[in-house]
């Protein structure tokens, strides 16, 4: 079964995630070409992450970037490969009050991807899928890389789940940091504490998935905000930063000869 290790991790009667239907599986496998579906989730959980997803034969296949896509091709970002997630959960955004991910999600990016290969399943058990994105915020040539890293008993072959995302130099690419220049959800506009402002806020102010580390601090700052949000209180804007004044022009030491 596809879905088996997504399905064995989750309890469907408390989480708001989509459990998969099997029609949707086999309607979807017949997809092929530029039409497949790829997302990107930006998740606050135990820690934050962003889950990179590309469908492939009805489901969407997972690696989890802890810091997040990067468009300069000098930068490498860890991708760790998880279960394959039903096709439905493209699109999911929302909050998962307890088990199994708790936290945010949101989504962060979505559009359609194409394999540069003729054989997706061939590179990816070689450990090389060279794709174009075309995305809201990620376009262009990407690769995905299987490292000899962590999650591989003889530290390389097929079962590492430890993977590089990396940016092909194209005209896409750049040194930009997207995450921060882009940080908003391409469904709803808004942001985590909107998100959860739209669901139960207080239910958060006892039971959080993270209570300590930078991802408990972002927490507590969004529980507050999602609080004002859903009381109708202005939540207070973060200060713009100041900008660098530009450099004094240097005064000309030459003098011009009169005629």
């Amino acid at each position: 079964m596809a879905l088996e290790k997504y399905k064995q991790k989750r309890n469907f009667t408390s989480t708001p995630e989509p459990a998969g239907d099997p029609a949707v599986v086999a309607e979807r496998a017949k997809t092929s070409g530029s039409r497949l579906f790829f997302c990107v989730q930006k998740h606050l959980a135990s820690h934050l992450h962003y889950d990179f997803r590309l469908e492939h034969k009805g489901v969407l296949l997972s690696w989890a970037v802890p810091k997040g896509p990067s468009l300069d091709p000098k930068t490498k970002r860890l991708a760790m490969h998880v279960e394959d997630h039903p096709f439905e959960y493209g699109t999911f955004e929302g909050v998962i009050p307890e088990g199994y991910g708790a936290g945010i999600v949101m989504l962060w990016d979505q559009g359609t991807w194409a394999p540069e290969t003729d054989d997706v399943d061939a590179a990816l058990k070689k450990g090389d899928l060279k794709f174009t994105l075309d995305g809201y915020k990620l376009k262009g040539s990407w690769v995905l890389v299987r490292t000899g890293g962590w999650g591989s008993s003889s530290g390389r072959g097929e079962g590492g789940r430890s993977w590089l995302l990396i940016k092909h130099r194209d005209d896409w690419s750049g040194e930009l940091d997207i995450t921060e220049f882009a940080p908003l959800s391409v469904k709803s506009g808004g942001d985590f504490e909107n998100i959860l402002a739209a669901d139960k806020p207080d239910v958060w102010l006892s039971h959080r998935p993270a209570k300590g580390g930078d991802a408990g601090k972002m927490f507590e700052a969004i529980i507050r905000k999602a609080a004002a949000l859903k009381a109708g209180a202005p939540v207070a804007k973060k200060a713009p930063r100041a900008k660098k004044a530009p450099a004094a022009k240097k005064k000309s030491t030459t003098t011009k000869k009169r005629p």
